[in-house]
């Protein structure tokens, strides 16, 4: 029996994990996204990893999954497609004392801030240069994020699970596409630039 109808008709307390958050979307979950004045939204996760040129090597549509359950596979994913991923910098979410572990074994170097109090050792780790240097990176992966949002994935249009993941993956291609041209046009205009101060230099030899 459908977890709206047992509530309605049955008067039913339905617990959480069994409740539907949408009649025509029924993956559609209730995220608790922790941020000032957006407490919750409808819809699903997404995961991205993205490399410092900024483009997204690798995405995961969380389907009832937390960060710290993902954090190990989507690595192994993304390491087998990019053999030469060799560090990435996490949220706290994504800890477990498991996921640190693995973690190391597959990369040179995991940048995954612990939760609670920590020991002496881990203190130092995470008070050091090069980990809090590679934390300041990590908040660019924030404007992919933004992108995507602000280039129509903040609503999927789509319809259906399926739908849902073809519109994510055609959006993250969409924004490397455009990185791509952001990286082709920074380098005609340099170029541009470069003829125009060689002209300037002929110019002045001239006179």
């Amino acid at each position: 029996m459908a977890p709206y109808y047992r509530s309605l008709t049955e008067g039913e307390t339905i617990p959480h994990h069994e409740k539907v958050f949408s009649i025509f979307e029924e993956h559609t979950e209730w995220i608790n996204k922790g941020k000032a004045g957006i407490s919750q939204e409808l819809g699903l996760k997404v995961c991205i990893v993205k490399d410092q040129f900024g483009f997204i090597l690798h995405h995961r549509v969380m389907q009832k999954e937390t960060d710290n359950q993902i954090a190990v596979p989507i690595i192994e994913e993304t390491k087998s497609r990019f053999p030469a991923l060799a560090s990435c910098s996490f949220d706290k979410g994504f800890h477990s004392p498991e996921n640190q572990e693995k973690l190391a074994g597959i990369l040179d170097r995991v940048v995954l801030p612990r939760k609670g109090k920590l020991s002496a050792i881990n203190k130092e780790i995470e008070s050091s240069p090069e980990f809090i240097a590679a934390r300041h990176k990590h908040a660019a992966v924030e404007s992919s994020i933004n992108a995507l949002e602000n280039h129509g994935l903040d609503r999927c249009l789509d319809h259906g699970l399926h739908g849902f993941k073809r519109y994510v993956g055609l959006a993250v291609l969409a924004r490397n596409i455009q990185i791509i041209g952001h990286v082709l046009q920074q380098r005609e205009l340099k170029r541009l630039q470069r003829l125009e101060q060689k002209y300037r230099s002929r110019a002045a030899a001239m006179l």
